[in-house]
């Protein structure tokens, strides 16, 4: 029994082929759109590649990209062979090119789903790769004369202002950190040589941050030097002093913007991916449809379409004895040494046997 079979006059199949060919130029432009979109992600996640870790990150927007691609290509030949089935004269030059189509772009829209998928689930590796890369870059912050790592004090600093942030969970992760290079410390002071043995390491540790630190919202000019000092500093208790310096930590900040993103990219892939199975399976009626009216001879009669033939289970064992069949076909018996010829039988006739016995020579007698 066939699965949702609709009947179809011949101006609702002359109607549907023409809807499916506008619907098809409109996926070209939705691919262009997701092609788009794995770009731009892909720059955004570029612009920063030097604050996070050496991850694999990058499989959503080239994913992205490639689906891109693939959709116009895909739906550009499905424009074209629609628009020739308005005909169904021309159908005949399509007639065994459309069932591949069909399976070729029902894989297609799974890879689509996928990336609507890949998208949302890409927040925990971003997260991973953020926090491993921004310790790393907070440690090399002060290495500004070594080649390789001279530009991630700016880069730092920019994010802190751009993001309103501070250090990677927080601003007392600056604490934990020579985040001064020691060209700019003066060791003819006791107090900074009594820093620097007091550490195991020997890191010149403060309780201070970098200025990008200082929120610009804050009445109160900045105090990011002996933060946790109170009597340092005039009319000051650090731990109400919550608005002077960013709270919030950037990995926490940049996870938010990368989120938001990926999450809009994703709604976009997911609508797409509707949109692409809402198209597919107007083609499949329209191509069963046709085929029906080739069987029955008669342009303009009516026909019926399906999604499926048969019903789903019926599919599916049909589909399996196939796969089963190919596989005995290619099987070869590996019997006596593996050779495929070892059961050919002969096609000429034996020269031994006693039929064939050539006669004995005649020999001389004496």
């Amino acid at each position: 029994m066939a699965v949702l079979k609709v009947k179809f006059t011949k101006t609702r199949r002359d109607k549907l082929a023409q809807i499916l060919w506008i619907l098809n130029w409109i996926s070209v432009v939705t691919g262009v759109i997701l092609f788009s979109l794995g770009l731009f992600l892909k720059v955004e996640l570029n612009k920063r590649e030097e604050l996070m870790a050496e991850k694999d990150i990058q499989y959503v927007p080239n994913m992205l990209i490639a689906v891109g691609l693939i959709a116009c290509v895909i739906n550009f030949l499905g424009g074209k062979i629609c628009y020739d089935c308005v005909d169904s004269t021309k159908f005949l030059r399509w007639k065994l090119i459309m069932l591949p189509y069909i399976v070729c772009t029902f894989f297609f829209t799974l890879c689509v789903l996928v990336g609507a998928l890949m998208c949302y689930s890409m927040h925990w590796e971003l997260e991973e790769a953020l926090n491993l890369g921004l310790m790393q870059a907070m440690r090399f912050y002060k290495d500004t004369d070594m080649p390789g790592r001279c530009f991630l004090k700016h880069s730092v600093d920019m994010l802190q202002i751009q993001f309103q942030c501070c250090g990677n969970s927080g601003y007392k992760d600056w604490f934990q950190i020579q985040w001064i290079s020691n060209r700019y410390l003066d060791m003819s002071k006791k107090e900074v040589v009594d820093r620097l043995r007091s550490n195991v390491e020997g890191k010149y540790l403060m309780d201070g941050v970098p200025f990008s630190c200082c929120n610009i919202n804050s009445p109160r000019p900045c105090i990011h030097q002996q933060i946790t000092n109170n009597s340092a500093h005039f009319n000051y208790e650090h731990q109400t002093e919550d608005q002077n310096l960013w709270m919030k930590g950037c990995r926490q900040a940049l996870l938010e913007y990368y989120t938001h993103i990926m999450q809009s990219i994703g709604l976009t892939v997911l609508i797409t991916w509707l949109f692409e199975l809402s198209v597919l399976t107007g083609v499949r009626y329209l191509q069963t449809s046709l085929e029906n009216v080739l069987r029955q001879g008669d342009p303009d009669s009516e026909s019926d379409g399906w999604l499926l033939e048969n019903s789903l289970m019926e599919t599916a064992r049909t589909n399996l004895s196939i796969i089963k069949s190919l596989g005995k076909s290619n099987q070869i018996n590996t019997a006596s040494n593996g050779d495929p010829n070892i059961d050919v039988p002969s096609t000429s006739k034996a020269h031994y046997g006693p039929d064939n016995v050539p006669p004995k020579a005649k020999t001389e007698t004496s």
